[in-house]
């Protein structure tokens, strides 16, 4: 894992302009300018994120794709070289370890990229379970820096410094390209529910982090003209949130299946045989007790996680994520619910300190797909 586990290879950039905090023993940027502006310029032009705290692991061997069939929910086998799916681990009773990408590169050739907080714990639990498969896995997480590019604006930007066409490469695929003349493995995907990238700039140790600092600095250098804006935790977390997409430790955990998520897409029980299928079988014919919403304040308060949420005087669920939405200025959370509470519309109550505040349960995600985010018109 190296030396430098508690920072990314841009942590000299982060030091001179962010406000730092500790997250998942790394020492991260919350913001620069601010969460809002930095959110904003996302939603509606470009920012860039470090993300260079993420797990990254190579899987490759004769047996990779069976092997990653056996730990993960969804079905690789359907993965073409050079796309990506999202995907989740399972313990056996078919609470989620982590959810995570997973793209194929060259045939055989598996790029898995997980949770910051579960780089060790992924590690393990995919070494333990490869040894009845010929296969290798490769922690590559210190060796590669990793960045996302996300908003309307990302492609004009990184087009100016690479000569291959980036239109080619659709969503949730992926492909080596030459980027400011690094060799860099790139995504579109991301975590904002904008159109963008993710970025990996291969064969940088974080102790000789010259090439990340020369790609991330060619970025923003290429989107100065749309008025780039480098982004932190803060408003990483906002822009997921509106989207409506689920972070580890917060709205998914080892108690939590992917059907209460709301993320069973990524389950496919047509497979032979992989970890938490039969407790994932059971579920599904037995109902979920409990039920992943999104919750829009109709008063003024902001959600936070644990607070209660009831309904006719009866305590129905809790909050798992909630802020301040600075698209719709409004407080938004995601909770977790009895299924038989969760109707679009109904008008339930938050706990915030004493007092009970209203809420309706709406999509995902939370803005208008027409206006923003990756469909937009």
């Amino acid at each position: 894992m190296g030396n430098h586990k508690n920072r990314t290879h841009l942590h000299a950039f982060h030091v001179k302009n962010g406000k730092m905090i500790s997250f998942a023993g790394f020492e991260m940027p919350i913001w620069y300018k601010g969460i809002i502006p930095e959110h904003l310029a996302v939603r509606n032009s470009i920012g860039i994120f470090d993300v260079g705290h993420m797990g990254r692991a190579v899987i490759t061997g004769p047996e990779a794709e069976e092997f990653l069939n056996f730990v993960t929910t969804n079905n690789v086998s359907t993965l073409e070289p050079f796309s990506a799916q999202y995907s989740t681990i399972c313990n056996k009773r078919g609470g989620i370890k982590d959810d995570f990408v997973l793209s194929q590169q060259e045939r055989g050739n598996f790029f898995m990229v997980y949770n910051a907080a579960n780089r060790k714990k992924n590690y393990q639990w995919l070494t333990k379970n490869a040894t009845r498969f010929k296969v290798e896995i490769e922690d590559l997480s210190d060796n590669i820096s990793m960045f996302a590019v996300q908003g309307p604006r990302a492609q004009e930007t990184l087009q100016k410094i690479t000569t291959e066409d980036l239109g080619k490469i659709e969503r949730f695929k992926c492909g080596w390209i030459k980027l400011a003349g690094l060799k860099t493995f790139i995504s579109r995907t991301g975590y904002t529910g904008e159109d963008g990238y993710e970025i990996f700039i291969w064969d940088t140790p974080v102790s000789a982090s010259e090439k990340a600092e020369k790609a991330w600095n060619a970025i923003i250098k290429a989107g100065k003209e749309f008025h780039i804006e480098p982004c932190g935790l803060g408003a990483r977390d906002t822009l997921r949130l509106e989207a409506g997409m689920c972070l580890y430790g917060n709205d998914l955990d080892e108690n939590t299946t992917p059907l209460e998520a709301r993320i069973g897409f990524v389950v496919k029980f047509q497979k032979e045989e992989f970890i938490g299928k039969e407790a994932l079988q059971k579920q599904k014919v037995e109902g979920i007790k409990k039920k992943r919403i999104g919750l829009k304040m109709l008063d003024t308060g902001i959600p936070r996680p644990k607070h209660e949420i009831s309904k006719k005087g009866e305590k129905i669920g809790y909050v798992t994520s909630g802020t301040f939405s600075p698209l719709l200025r409004q407080g938004i959370a995601m909770a977790y619910i009895h299924p038989e509470s969760a109707v679009t519309d109904n008008t339930l109550l938050v706990k915030i300190r004493d007092k009970h505040v209203r809420a309706e349960i709406t999509r995902f995600p939370f803005y208008d797909p027409d206006r923003y985010g990756y469909k937009r018109k």
